[in-house]
């Protein structure tokens, strides 16, 4: 098993993140939000996926990770129980800012900005600090990235609760995905009008994938979770080394 203490930025002491930094210039800021993600899922997945998938590719990259930010702004949850996200991107803008100003100023070369929550307004938000940044021709440069980039066929499409997430969280912390919370398949099977798995009737609390909005979890197969994950690495460090040299 692969042990991450050694690239987490909240575990490591001034000295041991200078000597990190100085070896690999490199930090990543896993983004998320703090949303309702059914009844099998906890409140916090898409920053728990973001700062695991961080994790790896750090191990694999060199560099740090800091601690993952949990609020996020955008999508279609903002009413469901116990969600707490921002109404607009101006207060996560003004963290993330502050963030990179002080990460430039202890010689980090590149920033990863890298969000399990892939609202539109979210990834507005991280692509325009890419922006930003970039063309105001400072010494550190900031990529902006999200769990659902593009991995290729025979991979679970990315969705909110489902199928996708669930398998990409197996990989961290299987003991916070619980499958048997939803009704069994056989009793509940998921009624999608004209097979749409994302639509609206998903937002009824009678249905039995309430706010789940993706293929149906309760056929996940963890044959896949290690596979998803790899992938997302992969295509995750191959940006982070072009964009490193």
């Amino acid at each position: 098993m692969i042990e991450y203490a050694h690239v987490q930025a909240e575990l490591l002491s001034a000295a041991e993140l200078a000597h990190t930094v100085a070896r690999r210039p490199i930090a990543y800021v896993p983004l998320g939000a703090y949303e309702f993600h059914g009844p099998h899922l906890p409140m916090g997945l898409d920053a728990l996926n973001a700062h695991g998938v961080c994790r790896v590719a750090a191990a694999r990259s060199g560099g740090i990770v800091l601690p993952p930010l949990f609020y996020g702004t955008g999508g279609g949850h903002r009413e469901y129980p116990w969600t707490i996200m921002m109404a607009s991107p101006e207060p996560v803008l003004s963290l993330l800012n502050t963030t990179l100003a002080r990460l430039q100023d202890f010689g980090v070369g590149l920033v990863v900005l890298f969000s399990g929550h892939f609202a539109d307004e979210q990834l507005d938000m991280i692509r325009r600090i890419e922006e930003e940044w970039n063309e105001a021709g400072s010494t550190m440069r900031v990529i902006a990235r999200a769990v659902n980039m593009p991995l290729g066929p025979g991979l679970p499409v990315p969705d909110h609760a489902g199928v996708f997430e669930s398998a990409l969280l197996s990989n961290f912390a299987p003991e916070l995905v619980h499958i048997d919370r939803l009704p069994p398949i056989e009793e509940a099977p998921s009624p999608d009008p004209g097979g749409d798995e994302s639509g609206p009737h998903r937002h009824d609390p009678q249905h039995p994938l309430w706010g789940v909005f993706g293929a149906d979890p309760r056929r996940l197969d963890s044959g896949q979770n290690l596979r998803l994950l790899d992938a997302l690495v992969n295509s995750l460090v191959a940006d982070v080394n072009e964009a490193f040299h």
